[in-house]
């Protein structure tokens, strides 16, 4: 494994008085992945979606490292991570490279922060290694196939030719997306360049545009994450959740607090998709607040 902090090699992208981490890297498969390991305490790992990186969760880890080993991964072909060639971008080979590095890193007694695609990549390897997770920290994200007709719409579209020459041609992931899942405020030009950088050319967004598609294609993939939830169901969680997010509304909400009987439900009033920009300072004391009580 590497490691180095703010180094000359770090794209000039990267604000570094917002991520103010130490860069690591260990090469999984080929594909040369980076995180964050910041503070000390339990580990607690971060899983961001689509078009998100690590980044996405710089003032939460922040607001945590006092008391949480913070853990932020990238998915190769996102943030700094780079993948081997013929890598595909799909979630079930993001969840084996965040697998492997957990088992690397051997990581125990771990509360998982997900959100968005998260969801189903870290709940793929917490079923799969239940002994390694102690509690779960949902924000708006799933982990079984969605039927809906709006998420079938969303996904034929956009994971499809016209959703494609968008996403490849225009980066309309970054350019459109992220601003409109940031309810409160908006984005400066230093978040957003952060966001942009990973995605310079249209063949660096072909990541993005996997996603969508996969929300349908990886329906096989998606059902035995759901077959494997019970075996966590007595875990104790927190949902922190965004009302104002048109991607996961309250029937996800509910199905996930059936889920874990043991929750308890922080509502981010006002906040869309991306709660990690909208909201992070509330993240923040609903975890510390919550972690002291269990």
């Amino acid at each position: 494994m590497e490691s180095n902090a703010d180094t000359p090699s770090r794209p000039a992208w990267i604000p570094a008085e917002l991520y103010p981490f130490a860069d690591h890297f260990d090469e999984i498969d080929g594909s040369r992945v980076h995180y964050v390991d910041e503070g000390s305490g339990p580990p607690l790992i971060m899983l961001h979606g689509n078009p998100t990186w690590s980044f996405l969760y710089r003032d939460v880890i922040l607001g945590l490292r006092d008391r949480f080993r913070c853990i932020a991964i990238d998915y190769p072909g996102f943030g700094l991570s780079q993948a081997a060639p013929g890598y595909g971008f799909t979630p079930a080979e993001h969840a084996r490279m965040v697998e492997e590095l957990i088992i690397r890193l051997d990581l125990g007694d771990a509360t998982l922060l997900v959100q968005d695609w998260g969801g189903p990549i870290g709940f793929a390897v917490a079923t799969r290694h239940p002994d390694r997770f102690a509690s779960f920290v949902i924000g708006n994200t799933w982990a079984w196939p969605k039927s809906d007709p709006g998420t079938q719409a969303f996904s034929r579209f956009l994971g499809g030719p016209i959703g494609g020459w968008l996403i490849l041609r225009r980066n309309f992931f970054v350019e459109r997306i992220i601003p409109a899942g940031v309810r409160r405020k908006k984005l400066p030009e230093s978040v957003m360049n952060a966001y942009r950088g990973p995605f310079p050319t249209p063949e660096s967004r072909r990541p993005v545009h996997v996603f969508p598609r996969e929300i349908l294609c990886s329906r096989a993939f998606l059902a035995d994450v759901e077959r494997g939830l019970p075996v966590l169901r007595d875990r104790p969680a927190l949902l922190v959740w965004g009302t104002k997010d048109v991607a996961f509304r309250g029937p996800e909400r509910r199905r996930w607090e059936q889920q874990f009987p043991d929750h308890r439900t922080v509502l981010l009033d006002g906040a869309g998709h991306y709660i990690q920009e909208d909201a992070a300072d509330e993240i923040v004391a609903a975890v510390i607040e919550w972690s002291k009580h269990r």
